[in-house]
């Protein structure tokens, strides 16, 4: 069953050095990446909200280690795994999850 996203954009998702670019979606049950390009093993994710923690604007990284741009989100998962996505409107991403978890 396909639901609506509350809210959808392109963004690239950072594990490390590892980037892949793709399409991030928030529905009421879930946050979804879907990479372009399947192949490079970086997604497709589907994270359960009930398992989201914290969700923080933060920074992407050149090489994993040196910051390039602020436009980015970290949600950390209940067993304090993290993910994080470099996307438009980081701050207004930031809002909608205190919106949604108050």
């Amino acid at each position: 069953m396909f639901k609506e996203p509350i809210k959808s954009s392109f963004a690239t998702v950072q594990i490390g050095v590892a980037r892949a670019d793709g399409k991030l979606s928030l529905t009421d049950t879930e946050v979804v990446f879907v990479p372009f390009n399947e192949q490079l093993g970086l997604g497709p994710y589907h994270i359960k909200r009930d398992e989201i923690k914290l969700v923080i604007q933060d920074v992407g990284k050149g090489g994993g280690i040196i910051p390039i741009t602020t436009d980015a989100i970290r949600i950390t998962l209940s067993n304090e795994s993290t993910f994080v996505f470099i996307t438009v409107n980081p701050k207004q991403w930031v809002e909608i999850f205190s919106e949604i978890t108050s």
